[in-house]
């Protein structure tokens, strides 16, 4: 589906710094006068908006993996559907903060991660052109992401172990999938991992 447009997620761990990244992507790339989605997952699609809020808010065991990994990927869908898969067809750049690689780690992290795979291979079965992972100390990431203070903090609250699982968790996915993945060090200024993954995207831009 992305054979017109390019489709490129953010990958980390919480607080790593994806939403600002991001941001300043799509604005470069704007301003080389490309047409660019921004979106995000969970959400990205007023159905998957919903979803987000039920998975994202709430006590760290409010759902079990089993259910938690359905709504995710229930929101997935829908956003593909009705906003990701349009934008690649127009031949636009869609830039997305999370996409499956989140799911096969958080709800993957549960000795779930063959029926992860199962389920995106049944009901999503694509997966980015390109995905810039960004790379940062967990203890660090996690004071960053609570000072937000925002009410979507249930991951967050899973506290620091959870953070550490899910950065080696990610750096392990990056060599599996070594042709998709750019790692990217976020123990750095914002500009210097800006630059580092305009760097990254540039040679996919046609």
């Amino acid at each position: 589906m992305s054979q017109k447009g390019l489709f490129i997620s953010f990958e980390g761990i919480d607080g790593s710094g994806k939403s600002t990244q991001t941001r300043a992507l799509a604005e470069h790339l704007r301003a080389l006068g490309r047409d660019v989605l921004l979106t995000r997952e969970p959400g990205g699609s007023p159905g998957a908006e919903e979803i987000r809020a039920l998975v994202l808010q709430g006590e760290p065991d409010r759902w079990s993996a089993d259910t938690e990994l359905l709504l995710f990927t229930a929101a997935r869908r829908d956003h593909l559907e009705r906003v990701v898969w349009p934008a690649l067809a127009r031949g636009e750049v869609v830039i997305c903060d999370r996409f499956a690689d989140s799911t096969r780690m958080y709800q993957g992290r549960a000795g779930l991660r063959a029926k992860v795979d199962a389920l995106h291979d049944l009901m999503i079965g694509v997966e980015p052109d390109l995905t810039v992972l960004i790379d940062m100390d967990p203890a660090a990431a996690l004071a960053r992401a609570k000072a937000r203070g925002t009410e979507e903090e249930r991951f967050e609250d899973f506290g620091l172990p959870l953070q550490e699982q899910m950065r080696a968790g990610f750096l392990e996915l990056a060599q599996e999938h070594s042709a998709r993945f750019r790692v990217i060090d976020g123990n750095r200024t914002p500009d210097a991992v800006a630059a580092d993954i305009r760097g990254a995207v540039e040679p996919h831009l046609t």
